[in-house]
């Protein structure tokens, strides 16, 4: 019973709409979940930066032992020695803290240039669930389209079985030569093994579908075809979507990695600033080395004040640091403008090619409907012996080509109707 049951549960299937594939991907992508730890990370290193703030606090402790105090009060080396005892064990336990009051703007800086990665790593999931998107779109058709040949190829074979038998029947009464039964076997050949091909690449692609998705290995899915996947609006001018593109999410993270260069030229600039620290500490010593000889007794001692620092070197050293963010700032803006004409040349070629497709609707309607009566009327002839199977073959290659095109181009307008959203940063958000 126990094997029965996992025979049915590794023959389960499972029809996936498109709706459906998108919503288990963005839940379950490990790539999309990466970029969630990441923003997770990013959001620990603001907290982090925000303790540079909070005071540094020791506790410090110290036993050890010494030697009596040997001094030599001759003129020689090592003579009239005259020795000292001392109290031969020191115990020491102290605490200091130091909390920084100003040390150039540096902390204040180190906190705004985590919030700006932050954002980054926020953009970076963002692209990265809208690339899942696309690519899980793209998969999903490419897998469609597949479906959509195998069931064109299926129909073919059985229009050629019935041919072959017409042929062979026809050769029996001696109206065909063989040549023209071993065509009509080599054409259903042929549509045989393009079958076969194409169901193997179904079967491919459909394994790429589930590693996106995080769907089980045993679990099977088919793609439900019979689900609405007009998902296009019109096609609104170039100006609209070039707009939506310049706050696209490639834009937006050239934007904050040029405000952190920013922000690391203040960065730097602070080193030529000093620092001012409020500092305290207080312990408990014995013996009292203070005096001398010391005294064998307990005793407290304790600070508090203001300690002030500047780094006379960095007059000199931080020279060349400021130019160096100088200049990055300057690499960061150059990168912003190649990232934005990059973005220009693909929207441009992408809203140019859905206008194209657009316009090949109907076209391929009507050259569906030439094929059609094409293929009718040299079948037609081809059973009354006027032309040979070699035009009937033309005729059938040209139909199936007709009838692919059609369905190709529909999914083809719905896959770069997404590739254009996704350039413009104009994808819906499930």
């Amino acid at each position: 019973m126990i094997l029965a049951f996992n025979g049915l549960q590794a023959q389960e299937v499972h029809t996936l709409s498109l709706q459906e594939a998108l919503k288990l991907a963005k839940e379950n992508n490990k790539k999309i979940l990466r970029s969630q730890l990441e923003v997770t990370l990013a959001e620990q290193n603001i907290k982090e930066r925000k303790e540079l703030r909070l005071p540094d606090v020791q506790l410090n402790g110290m036993y050890s032992r010494i030697t009596n105090i040997t001094e030599f009060k001759g003129s020689g080396f090592l003579k009239d020695k005259e020795v000292t005892p001392a109290i031969p064990e020191i115990y020491e336990v102290n605490s200091t803290f130091k909390m920084p009051i100003y040390v150039g703007n540096k902390i204040n800086n180190a906190i705004k240039i985590a919030n700006q990665e932050n954002e980054i790593a926020k953009i970076k999931t963002e692209k990265a669930e809208n690339d899942i998107e696309l690519e899980v779109v793209a998969n999903y058709l490419a897998i469609y389209k597949m479906m959509e040949l195998q069931k064109i190829f299926e129909e073919n074979i059985k229009e050629e079985k019935s041919r072959l038998k017409e042929v062979q029947s026809l050769q029996k009464h001696g109206t065909v030569t063989k040549n023209e039964v071993i065509r009509a076997e080599l054409q259903l050949s042929d549509r045989e093994l393009n079958a076969l091909t194409n169901s193997k690449n179904i079967k491919i692609a459909l394994h790429d579908l589930k590693t996106l998705i995080q769907i089980p290995e045993n679990e099977e899915i088919v793609i439900d075809t019979t689900s609405s996947l007009d998902e296009m609006n019109g096609l609104d001018p170039y100006d609209f979507y070039m707009n939506k593109a310049m706050q696209n999410e490639e834009m937006r993270m050239a934007s904050q990695e040029l405000n952190i260069s920013k922000t690391e030229l203040q960065l730097v600039k602070g080193n030529y600033l000093p620092s001012v620290n409020f500092f305290g500490n207080y312990g408990f010593y014995y013996p009292n080395y203070k005096f001398f000889p010391p005294n064998p007794y307990l005793y407290t001692l304790g600070q508090v004040g203001i300690e002030a620092r500047f780094d006379l070197s960095s007059l000199y050293k931080n020279k060349t640091k400021v130019a160096k963010a100088s200049t990055k700032i300057d690499l960061q803006k150059m990168q912003t403008e190649i990232i934005k004409e990059e973005i220009q040349d693909q929207l441009y070629k992408e809203h140019t090619q859905y206008q194209e497709i657009l316009e090949k609707f109907v076209v391929v309607d009507k050259a569906l409907d030439l094929a059609e009566e094409n293929y009718r009327i040299v079948k037609l002839k081809y059973l009354n012996q006027l032309v040979l199977i070699t035009e009937m073959v033309d005729a059938d290659n040209a139909l199936l080509q007709a009838k692919y095109n059609k369905i190709s181009t529909r999914l083809d307008a719905v896959l770069k109707h997404y590739e254009l959203l996704h350039t413009a940063g104009m994808l819906p958000q499930s």
